[in-house]
């Protein structure tokens, strides 16, 4: 069993540090306290909030304290249950890999030695574990990314990326959920909104789920046939 750094985050908050390093196996068992976290109804717990190698859990300090709050923590991880065996809810979220869709398509092919098709299929490959949310509403960090994919973000950031454009940062894949800054290689784009304000809930995925790319055209893109997101559940 990990031992478990215990930090504190100001006066209602404390932070779990699992690891140092990412990894999906890491990320798994911080799901799992999550999970467990949430079932047992603690007192005065707000919110639990997963990232790649702690989980922050929320707290009201008038319902309990934070030493109180670690005891019954531990208590639950000497019972951790292992959640590999559970279903994954995969999301199956369509990408146009073409003209301005794809800015930095070609030089992600440069960088990493591969054609356009081997990039594409390479980047549709993969059941994506997403580890957090987070730098935008719906930002999906995702995991698994072939290593033949890696590339530096771009030295210099654009100053507005479009909303949906899915790009390549370092060892990881992602979406831009709204129009904003940034620095990762896009790729792509998909015309679905993965965030909507106006949704219940605003973010259809959470840590812990899976995104799976597919590949569409761009005539596709506008006909608005892949407009919703859909999803399935995989061993």
């Amino acid at each position: 069993m990990d031992k478990l750094k215990f930090l504190p985050v100001g006066d209602s908050a404390i932070s779990i540090e699992f690891s140092k390093e990412i990894s999906e196996e890491t990320n798994k068992k911080i799901r799992a306290l999550s999970k467990m976290i949430g079932e047992a109804n603690i007192g005065g717990v707000v919110e639990t909030t997963p990232a790649f190698c702690c989980l922050t859990i929320y707290f009201n300090p008038l319902e309990i304290s934070a030493s109180k709050l670690r005891n019954k923590v531990l208590k639950l991880y000497k019972n951790y249950k292992d959640i590999s065996t559970t279903k994954k809810k995969v999301f199956l979220i369509p990408v146009c890999y073409e003209g301005d869709f794809a800015p930095d398509l070609d030089s992600v092919c440069s960088i990493t030695g591969l054609d356009k098709d081997e990039v594409i299929n390479l980047h549709t490959s993969t059941n994506y574990p997403i580890y957090m949310l987070g730098f935008l509403p719906g930002f999906p960090y995702l995991g698994g990314m072939s290593e033949k994919l890696e590339c530096k973000r771009l030295d210099t950031p654009r100053t507005q990326i479009v909303e949906g454009s899915v790009g390549i940062g370092g060892k990881q894949t992602g979406i831009y959920p709204l129009s904003s800054p940034g620095g990762w290689r896009i790729i792509g784009r998909t015309p679905v909104k993965v965030y909507d304000k106006f949704r219940n809930p605003p973010v259809l995925y959470k840590a812990g789920d899976y995104i799976r790319f597919f590949k569409i055209t761009q005539e596709e893109f506008n006909s608005g046939k892949f407009n919703e997101i859909k999803w399935e559940e995989v061993l």
